[in-house]
């Protein structure tokens, strides 16, 4: 692997990593912006796919790619994702561990979900509506381009992203953007979102195929 790709990759993982915070997001109970508590008033399930651009401080792309979403509240979500340059990438989290496999390197990552987030703000997100909103503010923005908006701020300095934006239509979210501490940025484009739509729970689950390095060691279910 050349350096450029090892660093292309070590980026994806990154971002991978904002988006897994995101996600979890979802997991817990609302009572913020609007346009956030529509969304996640009675949804159990959600499934869409997606193109995802990243740029960087000067605007300029250095990654695009396309996949799939499936969110299973609470807790569980499979974020499967296919760079224009680069192997698919999986994330999966089934309710006790969070599983990171690449598929061009053969290698899979297993971590207990809690391990896995306990050094970021993102652990508060699997909590309480009352522990998420101590570790962010998040607050309505003015719509545009047709969405209304919701900004979330991490309250910790050590936080690995600066803000996120994330945007909706009814009880839609259409797009997510993320800004890191570097002036990096991930958009998210969502269509085809289907509403609490019926997830297989093998969609859900992770085993490591045959010959493929495992790092660390899965928290039983």
């Amino acid at each position: 692997m050349s350096p450029m790709s090892a660093m292309s990759r070590m980026r994806a993982r990154r971002h991978l990593r904002y988006v897994g915070m995101f996600l979890l997001l979802w997991q817990a109970p609302a009572f913020a912006a609007d346009a956030l508590d529509r969304f996640l008033d009675g949804l159990t399930s959600w499934r869409a796919s997606f193109t995802q651009q990243v740029e960087d401080s000067t605007g300029k792309r250095t990654e695009r790619g396309e996949g799939t979403l499936l969110v299973s509240r609470p807790g569980r979500f499979r974020w499967q994702y296919k760079p224009q340059d680069s192997g698919e990438q999986l994330l999966i989290a089934d309710g006790s561990n969070l599983w990171f496999y690449d598929v061009e390197l053969q290698q899979a990552t297993v971590k207990a979900a809690s391990a896995a987030l306990s050094t970021t703000p993102v652990v508060l997100l699997s909590g309480t509506g009352a522990q998420m909103h101590a570790a962010f503010d998040i607050t309505a923005q003015p719509a545009h381009a047709g969405l209304d908006w919701v900004r979330v701020v991490p309250r910790s300095a050590s936080a690995d992203f600066a803000d996120a934006q994330l945007g909706f239509r009814g009880t839609q979210l259409l797009q997510l953007v993320i800004h890191d501490r570097l002036g990096h940025s991930v958009t998210l484009d969502f269509e085809h979102g289907e509403r609490n739509a019926r997830i297989a729970g093998s969609d859900l689950q992770f085993t490591p195929p045959a010959g493929v390095d495992v790092i660390g060691t899965p928290v039983s279910q």
